[in-house]
């Protein structure tokens, strides 16, 4: 098996057809995007005990929300620690291993479920399958920039689309299976726990073995690569270490945190906020379908948003996420009031497509920035922001909503003060990507090897 997973039997020869790569990048982020559709887990598993509704003992929705944080805490520790590890070891062994842990994650969480020990699912899915969530998540990124440098967003686009839409295969499939699985003295989570982490590792493995990396020297037919690099597009190279010394780096890792706590609070507990929101109106199935569809908008707008920005350039892309974000937020406490589902749905379409954008358009940001050397390492090393934001995004919305409702705000207003906000927090993140510049020339590895 060791010998299966070596980087030299991954070499791909020169009239290798680079177009079957996407396919393997999308079965890893296809599975492990299922960490979008966990809020449909949240609501059944505050009733493991009391089956038909929560009871003494059963866990609360501010428990439960710390294992999604949980996976994506462990989801930027993984990616930064991997980084070069993975540019070391080639795609296909952190694919692997990526497999194990997330597939290994889900089958700890079962027996948790099935003994009623909270801990064991933080464990489960928050660490050990966070840790796969995070080293599946880098796997093909620096891979498919290789593949296509001559369309480097649309190429992060396709490799972090799959993150996105892993909700809407796995949010009908999570309901389907605790639904086969439910009787009068079980809601059925840990069986279907057990019977996705079996799924998921199986398919991730189509993408260990079909995954292959560009020969040495390898160009697309007729690239010629720009002889003037654009404004805040580099045609050097930034090693990792000194990286983390540029300011670029932290406007950036702030740019990515802020757009990210903004929208994966939301994301989180989707179900339960459209159900609480309008009241009788959105029933659990609706509400996996709401999943299910911002799932679809999330893998369709890191493509959209990832290709436009080729175009536009990562930069005014940002300024599109965070100003059009800021009416969006803003908005959304109105939807309610009026009590429009479809004016609160499309707002949230809008936001989520811009939230997975923001994903897909940070690699090829970096990429201009930073140079393509060491692009991988300097993405995982960025992802830290996502655990950030992981922590800031869910508490903020949870606890917030708690506070809400114990001072007696009716269930379907407790989301109104966080609506704005997390517009306020995209203020922030606009004035941090108005401040990118250039990185300096000093800091370029030719610069460094002549003074050296």
């Amino acid at each position: 098996m060791a010998g299966l997973l070596d980087k030299q039997r991954i070499i791909a020869p020169h009239d290798y057809n680079r177009w079957l790569i996407p396919p393997a990048a999308l079965a890893i982020h296809l599975c492990i995007g299922q960490a979008y559709a966990f809020s449909v887990f949240n609501l059944p598993m505050t009733k493991l005990i009391g089956i038909t509704q929560s009871a003494p003992g059963d866990w609360k929705l501010t428990e439960l929300g710390w294992i999604f944080t949980l996976a994506i805490v462990f989801l930027g520790l993984s990616a930064a620690a991997a980084g070069r590890w993975l540019e070391e070891v080639g795609p296909r062994k952190a694919m692997f291993v990526a497999a194990c842990c997330f597939g290994g994650g889900f089958v700890i969480s079962a027996f948790g479920a099935s003994i009623h020990n909270i801990w064991l699912i933080y464990l489960g899915y928050g660490v050990i399958g966070g840790c796969g969530l995070g080293i599946g998540y880098i796997s093909p990124v620096s891979t498919l920039i290789k593949w296509f440098p001559d369309r480097p967003g649309m190429a992060t686009g396709m490799a972090i689309m799959g993150f996105g839409g892993g909700a809407f295969i796995a949010s009908p499939l999570s309901v389907f299976l605790m639904r086969a699985f439910s009787s009068s003295t079980s809601v059925g989570v840990a069986p279907t726990f057990l019977v996705m982490g079996i799924i998921y590792f199986a398919f991730m493995m189509f993408g260990v073995f079909t995954v292959r990396l560009p020969a040495p020297g390898w160009k697309p037919a007729g690239y010629v690569a720009p002889s003037e690099p654009k404004k805040l597009v580099t045609t050097e190279n930034v090693d990792v270490d000194t990286a983390l010394k540029t300011p670029q780096f932290y406007l950036l890792w702030w740019v990515l945190c802020l757009n990210v706590t903004a929208g994966i609070g939301v994301l989180g507990q989707a179900s339960a906020m459209s159900q609480e929101m309008f009241p009788g109106r959105v029933t659990p199935l609706a509400a996996a379908g709401f999943v299910g569809l911002m799932s679809l908008f999330n893998m369709g707008g890191r493509f959209f948003w990832a290709s436009l920005s080729d175009y536009i350039g990562r930069r005014n892309t940002y300024f599109v996420f965070f100003l059009l974000g800021i009416l969006l937020y803003s908005l959304v406490p109105k939807t309610g009031s009026v009590g429009s589902v479809s004016l609160f749905v499309i707002c949230f379409l809008i936001i989520i497509s811009m939230y997975g954008g923001g994903f897909s358009t940070i690699p090829a940001y970096l990429r201009d920035v930073f140079g393509t050397m060491h692009v991988g390492a300097i993405h995982g090393r960025l992802l830290t922001a996502w655990s950030a934001a992981g922590v800031f995004g869910p508490v903020i919305v949870n606890y917030m909503r708690e506070y809400q409702i114990d001072s007696g705000v009716p269930k379907a207003q407790a989301y109104n003060v966080t609506m704005y906000v997390m517009a306020g927090l995209l203020v922030i993140g606009f004035l941090c990507n108005f401040f990118m510049t250039a990185v300096h020339q000093r800091h370029h590895m030719r610069v460094q090897e002549k003074t050296a």
